[in-house]
Order: C-alpha cells, then structure tokens, then sequence
C-alpha cells in the first residue's frame, strides 16, 4: 500500500478501539491477588535473593512499578488494542531510557533495557512510560498537575515524532537519533554522569587490588565471587558468546583476557536471576573491559501474546530485539547459554548512567516527557509501520489526553498494589530485605 493508504488504515483502527477509550483502566473482575502474583513469578527466581527484589520494590509506588512489569502485561492484556504491532521495549519507563557510549565513542541517549522485549501492541509500551511519569513525578514530589502535563507532553510528542517519521525515507530512519536532549537539563545530567562512568571509574568501584592485578571486591550479597566450577561454566560460554558479535568486533575481544568471575545483583525486575560480572584486561591494568553474562527468561508478555512464534533462545531475543529498536548500541551485544539456561552478553558499564526519579519534578519532568516520547517513536517507527500509527494518533490532542487519564488511574492502581505488598511484609507473608 501507499504511505496515504497506511495512513487511511491507521485511522479506520479508530473503529476497533475509539481513540477516547485508549483513556479506560478498570481491574477485571478475575484480577489476581497482586501479591500472589508476584510470588508466582519469583518462585523461578534464586531462592536467597527474592527479599532483596520485594526490598527494592517496597520502597515506594515508583519502585513497586519497576519489578512489576508481570502484573501490568496481564493487565493490558484485558483490554483491547488496534492491532498494530512494532518491536515493544517490553519494560518501557523512565528509568530504562539513558545513556551510553556508542561504538564511536559519542554519548547517546536512548532506551537502553529490554529484557521484556518482543513484538506486540505499540500502545502497551505507551502506556507504560506514561505511568512511569506519573509515578515518578509523585514519588519526586511533583504536583498532579505538572505529572498530567509530562504525559500529555510525552503523546504529543510520540504523535508527532511519529508523523515526521512516517515521511521519512527507510534509510534515514535507520539513522536518526534523537538529539532534542541537548536542550534538556536533566537529560545533559545523565550525559554528564556518563562522561564520568569510565571502565576506569567503575574498576575502582567494584574491585581492589590483588598481588600485581585486581579482582572483584567482595560485597555481599550484592557482589561476591562464585565456586570455581561456576566460573569455568561462564568462561567457557564467552567461546560460543565470540561467535554471535560481527568479526571487526571478536577481534577486539580477543585482545582482552578474564581474570575474574563474580556474581552481581542487578536492577529491581531482574533481581533474582543469575547475573554474571567478568573482568577482563586488555593494554595492561589501565585498560579494563566489564563483560555481564545475565540470564534471561522470556519476556513476561509471552503468555498474553498466542500470536507470537516461540524464541528459541531468550538471550537472542533481547539481543535481536535491543538491536532493532536503538540506532546505534553495545558493540559487543551477544547471547550464550550456560547449563541449559539462556544469557545475554554485554558490557557492564560503558559511560552508562540514567535520570533519578527525584531530578523530574516540575518542567524537568514535563521536558523529559517529550524527549521520551520521541525515543519512543523512534524506535517504534523502526520496526513498525509509522504511516500506520501515525494515522491512528492523527494531529488533535485526543489521544494526549486519553493516555493521560490512564496514567492517572494505572498509578493510583500501582499504589493500591504497593501497598497491599507492604502490608504482606508486615503480616509476614513475604519477606524483604533492604539491600540497595
């Protein structure tokens, strides 16, 4: 079809679900208990480190929200899309958008998770970095006021990001970067962040000297050294990791060599699943390289989208999936399996850093609204149809504000749901423990 056709199609979605009703959040009347349903899905998790995954998700709405991708993908699984699809981050909120160095050495600032990532509805992904704001707004003391203008601000700027990009040719896209966080104070933040997060910054951080090199520092339970039997498992699966990043690229690794394996404690979602931290050196001492070896289970939407075709490996999942949403990304982005159970492979620090719920509060927070919603675009437009979508949305404000109203009733949901997991703390139910 035409790009006017797609358009046309775009629109008659309007149809199937009203753009008005985007705005609906209701719990079903089957809804699981939220608390039951986290522990379902934490009982595939390493036993010891549950309560350090609830501790993190206790401490406030925003972090409840964080470890709660699960209950929100069953969620939007209740209620009706158009039926347009694109590559979904999966995890998509304010958090898992930052910087990181490109394989050229420049910043970028991009979505930057995915480990919930697989084809679906664009309009999850929407409306879960619209509630994200929301959140986040609120636990940075934002007023109600200012949260509702960031999501507004976040749609329009997806609609209209959407619209430029659906003119564009396929190769221009392929090439754009969001470049509007020049302008943005608490985006120039988190670039300043990561011009310090060097391989050198994060070797003083995480490791102390060790005869003439170094290893890692042990700091439990967040980081400490694995038995040897472990670490000779996850040294050998970098073999079969080499093959899976272009050749230009394996030879870089080859010049780097590991001299230590350790276990590290990551995230708030990914708490729990077994994360790997290999230092590697290169030119001596001063030229260290971080190699995460993270587990991955399938993408907590895979039960809610029958259409989809099976992934045989959920570490090439988030790999194909984090590389056909960014522009430009971790050159040494790969997958390994180690004792039958999927990984992803990539660096563990490398200039990255991301904004700090506390930093969004007032204009920052509406600012960061819409350099988010154009990431977002971006990356939807890359891999799904932008005449499409962009039909869809169409040039008025009433999609802005549908989305705005569900951000408001998802959070107030979420913060209903948070306290129902603290008051399972207290009662015994779950335990927690505060290891940040």
């Amino acid at each position: 079809m035409t790009r006017e056709e797609r358009q046309a199609y775009g629109k008659n979605r309007r149809e199937v679900v009203h753009r008005v009703d985007q705005a609906n959040w209701a719990p079903p009347a089957q809804r699981a208990d939220p608390v039951e349903a986290l522990n379902a899905v934490n009982k595939d998790r390493l036993p010891d480190l549950v309560p350090i995954k609830v501790g993190r998700m206790a401490m406030s709405p925003f972090n409840f929200f964080r470890g709660a991708a699960p209950l929100m993908a069953a969620d939007l699984a209740s209620l009706p899309t158009t039926g347009l699809r694109v590559q979904m981050c999966g995890d998509a909120h304010v958090r898992n958008l930052g910087a990181f160095a490109a394989p050229d050495g420049h910043l970028v600032f991009d979505l930057n998770d995915f480990d919930e990532t697989i084809p679906g509805p664009w309009e999850w992904d929407l409306k879960r970095l619209a509630t994200s704001l929301v959140l986040a707004g609120e636990d940075a003391g934002s007023h109600d006021e200012d949260c509702n203008d960031s999501v507004l601000a976040l749609v329009a700027s997806y609609r209209e990001a959407m619209a430029r990009f659906a003119e564009m040719t396929m190769i221009d896209l392929a090439r754009y970067e969001v470049r509007r966080h020049s302008k943005v104070g608490c985006v120039r933040d988190v670039l300043a962040k990561a011009q310090r997060a060097t391989p050198k910054h994060t070797l003083e951080k995480l490791t102390v000297a060790k005869n003439s090199s170094r290893q890692f520092a042990e700091q439990p339970p967040l980081l400490h050294h694995v038995p040897e039997k472990v670490a000779k498992s996850v040294l050998a699966a970098l073999q079969p990791y080499r093959e899976t990043v272009p050749p230009e690229r394996q030879q870089v690794l080859d010049a780097y060599h590991p001299v230590d394996v350790a276990f590290k404690v990551v995230g708030t979602g990914s708490v729990g699943t077994r994360d790997y931290v290999v230092l590697c050196f290169g030119n001596g001492l001063e030229d260290p390289l971080f190699i995460q070896v993270k587990e991955e289970p399938p993408s907590c939407y895979t039960p809610h989208l029958r259409d989809v075709p099976p992934f045989p490996h959920q570490g090439r999942r988030v790999a194909d999936g984090q590389r056909r949403m960014q522009t430009v990304g971790d050159p040494f982005l790969g997958w390994t399996s180690i004792e039958g159970r999927d990984f992803l492979v990539r660096q563990l620090a490398d200039h990255k850093a991301a904004v700090d719920p506390p930093e969004l509060k007032g204009d920052a927070l509406i600012e960061y609204g819409l350099v988010c919603g154009e990431i977002l675009a971006k990356a939807h437009a890359r891999t799904g149809d932008a005449a499409e979508i962009s039909g869809y949305g169409g040039s008025s404000d009433k999609l802005d504000k549908a989305i705005a109203k569900f951000a408001s009733a998802y959070a107030e949901q979420s913060v209903r749901d948070h306290e129902l997991l603290v008051k399972a703390i207290k009662a015994g139910r779950v335990k927690a423990i505060h290891a940040i």
